[in-house]
């Protein structure tokens, strides 16, 4: 099985490779820096996001790469204190401009924030559609949106989302959420993938990473990948940025995919915050 990415089509028909580069808490100095290195290992998958401060020296990596722009998909997000539309149509300009490019592969609400606002995220999700529309966003998302907060809206919107970006690792596999994505052609984005470390020493995942000759985390992403969900591990470390890129030429079986998946601890395995109840508004 040969190491190349697959690429994933969604329900807009555009497509989006299966394995990316997550840059969640790199510091902006480090930034271009990992990103540039994530590039010449052969990733063409960023996703950053407002709220992470480090969209403009993504936008640096990617031009000092000397890739073509259509080479590489750039993932951002809605930052929480901009959901009203007029707050939402600057933010994404200022996004825009911090990457320095005209438009964006994929953009999504970051969180439901279903507390706050009048719980209203269904006229922010709107704004996104005009994004869509001119063609400044390819792609529209959601991210951390549980069932009630999806079948809102695909009820009163006109597009359905893309992606759903939520916490997806063994001890979390969020299977309400993924399974409802599935039945309406929302993609699953799986976010802290190998849930922020906790799982690297867990005794079945030991063994079975030895038995196949991989890492726990090559295991865990490669248990994603034939899930077939879309993941981006984040890693500063050049050795582990290269190991979880090499996951596509090996498979599980089908009784290794079950034993990973039935480490699933439910909510009390969440690594992350409740969507139902975070409402973080960044200073």
């Amino acid at each position: 099985m040969a190491n190349t990415i697959p690429d994933i089509t969604l329900n807009d028909g555009n497509t989006i490779p299966q394995l990316g580069f997550g840059v969640f808490q790199i510091e902006p100095e480090d930034t271009a820096e990992a990103v540039g290195r994530a590039l010449e290992v052969g990733y063409r998958h960023i996703d950053t996001a407002e709220m992470y401060g480090n969209e403009a020296e993504v936008g640096q990596a990617i031009r000092v790469s000397g890739l073509d722009r259509d080479k590489v998909f750039v993932t951002s997000k809605l930052n929480n204190a901009f959901h009203r539309p007029d707050d939402a149509r600057r933010a994404f300009d200022s996004t825009l401009a911090a990457l320095k490019m005209d438009r964006i592969d994929l953009f999504l609400i970051h969180w439901p924030l279903p507390t706050r606002y009048d719980g209203d995220f269904v006229s922010t999700w709107k704004v996104l559609e005009e994004f869509r529309g001119d063609g400044r966003a390819r792609s529209i998302g959601v991210s951390n949106f549980q069932v009630p907060h999806l079948e809102r809206l695909v009820a009163e919107a006109e597009v359905v989302p893309a992606v759903n970006q939520i916490e997806v690792h063994p001890y979390l596999g969020n299977e309400e959420v993924r399974a409802y994505g599935n039945a309406h052609g929302i993609r699953t984005e799986a976010w802290s993938p190998i849930a922020q470390g906790k799982v690297l020493d867990d005794p079945t995942l030991l063994g079975i990473a030895e038995q196949v000759g991989r890492t726990v985390a090559q295991v865990v992403l490669r248990w994603h990948v034939q899930r077939g969900d879309i993941i981006f591990p984040k890693s500063t470390t050049p050795r582990r940025v290269e190991e979880n890129f090499r996951i596509f030429d090996f498979e599980l079986d089908d009784a290794t995919m079950d034993r990973i998946s039935s480490l699933d601890r439910g909510e009390a395995g969440r690594q992350g915050p409740n969507p139902d109840t975070f409402d973080l508004i960044p200073d």
